[in-house]
């Protein structure tokens, strides 16, 4: 299949800006993979369409404050970076915007709004091939450890902001987010950001169990696909955790005939690709994944899909296309229809936008 094969237009307008009042008044639509018919609920309904012995597998990466911003002192041009990989203490992989403007060797002041010096400096000290910057820091033991005073939430590009919101350190992240690993995500796992603390626990009372696994979202889950066939595109590699206590969970849902319900596409990569490895089953694991699911592709752990509306083009239109009809290539018209029913009633999509959920 070709990248163009998963493109759409979407109205500007319909790009979500910002949360609604309440984690679960987003609205979602049902699709049923055997009818493709759709239906339009509210998140909070959810509990309809789940029933006791369920498992309902959760990704509770921690979003990080991972854009920083920064001047070069030579030239006065100011810098945005996002923070992409550590690779030890103080030196890490980079996006800088306007790259053009960080050569090797570059010195770049760190600043934020508030103040102006800060006394902490990055130094642009190699290029990859893809363009993005590798940085050493200077100026503090661990520049991991200053981000909480120093960095921005790292809200994607097409939520429009000059600064951040307050709202979004808190609404930007999911109301059970707590892994960082020494690292974190860069960008939160969005599915799950339609919860809220008192709806879990009226699904934990309804009989269903719930489980978490870890998978620091990085640009294995959001950069975009720049080859035409699906097949040439590679995925960057991103670290994910699986204990023994939620795999045994969910191997034993799987032999009972249980459904294993997964919020979000980071989820459900992570469940399938310790399946993938293992004859169908899972394992504890603490690994890195490159796994890219496109049809047709058959999916071994995860019967149902929570996630939200996804970018056209995107690796992850692509994978909620193959679990819409696993093992064929027409899930991917079946979702583009029903996306078209969604933008025909006005949901807000991406990020900050409603959900969907694939039975």
């Amino acid at each position: 299949m070709h990248t163009a094969d998963f493109n759409y237009d979407l109205p500007s307008d319909l790009i979500s800006q910002r949360p609604p009042e309440h984690r679960d008044q987003s609205r979602l639509l049902l699709l049923n993979r055997l009818t493709e018919k759709v239906f339009h609920r509210h998140f909070s309904d959810l509990l309809q369409f789940l029933k006791a012995g369920d498992v309902l597998v959760l990704n509770n990466s921690r979003v990080i404050p991972a854009r920083l911003r920064g001047m070069n002192p030579k030239t006065g041009g100011k810098l945005e970076i996002l923070l992409v990989k550590e690779n030890q203490t103080n030196d890490w992989w980079a996006m800088l915007r306007p790259g053009k403007r960080a050569p090797i060797g570059t010195r770049i002041d760190l600043s934020r709004a508030d103040q102006n010096k800060l006394g902490i400096f990055a130094t642009v000290a190699d290029l990859n091939a893809e363009g993005h910057r590798r940085l050493c820091f200077s100026g503090t033991k661990n520049v991991f450890n200053e981000l909480d005073w120093l960095g921005e939430v790292p809200l994607p590009p097409y939520i429009e902001r000059a600064v951040p919101l307050a709202e979004d350190r808190e609404r930007y992240q999911t109301v059970y987010a707590s892994q960082t690993g020494g690292m974190g995500s860069v960008a939160a796992p969005t599915a799950g950001l339609h919860f809220t603390n008192e709806l879990l626990e009226t699904i934990k009372l309804h009989g269903v169990e719930i489980h978490q696994v870890t998978l620091h979202v990085g640009l294995g889950t959001f950069a975009p696909v720049k080859t035409d066939s699906l097949i040439d595109h590679v995925m960057h590699e991103e670290h994910f955790e699986i204990s023994r206590e939620t795999a045994t969970a969910i191997n034993k849902a799987k032999t009972e005939q249980r459904r294993v319900i997964a919020v979000g596409t980071t989820t459900v990569r992570t469940l399938e690709s310790v399946a993938r490895k293992n004859c169908g089953a899972l394992v504890a694991a603490n690994e890195k994944t490159k796994i890219f699911i496109y049809p047709p592709c058959q999916f071994q752990i995860v019967d149902a899909l929570i996630t939200n509306f996804h970018l056209p083009s995107s690796t992850l239109l692509m994978l909620v296309s193959a679990f819409t009809a696993p093992g064929e290539t027409r899930g991917r018209d079946i979702i583009l229809s029903a996306y078209q029913k969604a933008i025909e009633e006005r949901y807000r999509f991406f990020s900050y936008g409603d959900a969907m959920l694939i039975l």
